[in-house]
């Protein structure tokens, strides 16, 4: 039963997204577009409740398991991270660089990059415990990118998990304070507090860090996103921008977690097409949901893509292939947790049919 209605709902949200997408071409006007997504989308709300509420790992390829209760997974993890967070980063002088810290650090949101970080590790054996600063530096660099991506300079956007964006509450100089100090502090945390680890594993995951949030990744990324707005660019273009700009943090967070649990390289580097896969997924599904939700659903200003005339999965594509696009995507990902322990694969197989199936 839960198989039917999950194929009912993913041809239901299809035919949303190309309804929406027709509206949108047709007219050629946001505010008719977000109309027609508006009408559409009301009959849907079950599809966002229940597709990543209870994440099973049935067989996927050849990963099978047991029901997982993702719901309850997820919020457990990022009670626990929210708290390593909070504690990481404590309220002291000077005030107000580290209010503005905070205010989006512990704004809350999904967690995805902690999260896979310790699903990763946990596959492997390791111990939770000693891969928590990596998790939370996950999870500074991620917020970093928002404050500075949320920036006039950048996107210019007024919301974020919804509410003002960091510049609107702090101004625009002590946000890009706030986004340096999480950025170097995320590199401090992980060689200052993680105990129990081999200096020669904390350096790689360090390296690898420092490459994904670098010009080799998220900044590389937006440097060539935001030097392709208003253009006409292609296919190899647009997957670099996302491989980049979003799935390289994606990408470190498994494979960092994986390292510091004592993966081999064996084990890391399959770990790591399980992310890259999920990462690309993760920024198409991005991409379709800014021309189908509202502000209000996405915890972000909507259309945004549209505005700055941005090449988009949809654009390029149309919704129906750019979902089927990360529908494959998210089916390779799951096929590289074959071999392992389903009950340990569990989340690392609901936390990608999570992303593949995401509304916000």
């Amino acid at each position: 039963a839960r198989r039917q209605s999950s194929r009912c709902v993913s041809r239901t949200i299809v035919v949303t997204m190309q309804v929406a997408w027709a509206a949108h071409n047709h007219n050629g006007a946001v505010a008719r577009h977000h109309m027609a997504a508006q009408k559409c989308r009301r009959p849907q709300r079950i599809f966002c409740t229940a597709a990543p509420v209870t994440a099973e790992t049935e067989e996927v390829g050849a990963v099978a398991g047991p029901a997982f209760d993702f719901q309850t997974y997820m919020a457990s993890t990022a009670k626990q991270v929210n708290a390593a967070l909070d504690k990481a980063v404590p309220a002291k002088y000077p005030e107000t660089l580290n209010d503005a810290m905070r205010y989006s650090l512990l704004a809350g949101g999904k967690r995805v990059r902690p999260a896979l970080c310790l699903a990763a590790c946990e596959l492997v054996g390791g111990d939770l415990e000693k891969c928590m600063p990596t998790a939370c530096a996950m999870e500074m660099i991620h917020t970093m990118s928002l404050i500075h991506d949320d920036l006039p300079a950048m996107d210019n956007d007024d919301f974020r998990r919804g509410r003002p964006t960091n510049h609107k509450v702090y101004g625009e100089n002590m946000a890009i304070l706030a986004g340096d100090a999480l950025l170097t502090y995320a590199f401090e945390h992980i060689a200052r507090d993680t105990k129990g680890v081999s200096a020669e594993r904390v350096v790689r995951v360090i390296v690898e860090l420092g490459r994904a949030s670098g010009a080799e990744g998220l900044v590389g990324g937006q440097v060539v996103d935001i030097q392709s707005e208003d253009k006409e660019v292609g296919l190899d273009v647009l997957k670099y921008i996302h491989e980049h700009k979003t799935a390289a943090l994606l990408e470190a967070a498994v494979v960092c977690g994986a390292i510091i649990g004592g993966a081999d390289d064996d084990t890391v580097e399959k770990l790591r097409r399980y992310a890259l896969n999920i990462g690309l997924a993760f920024q198409v599904i991005d991409d379709i949901l800014d021309v189908t939700q509202t502000t209000e659903v996405l915890g972000k200003t909507a259309a945004k893509d549209l505005a700055s005339n941005k090449t988009t999965y949809p654009k390029l594509l149309g919704i129906e292939k750019s979902k089927e696009v990360a529908d494959n995507l998210i089916t390779e990902a799951i096929q590289q947790l074959d071999g392992f322990e389903p009950g340990r694969a569990a989340p690392l197989v609901a936390l990608a049919k999570y992303i593949g199936y995401r509304q916000n």
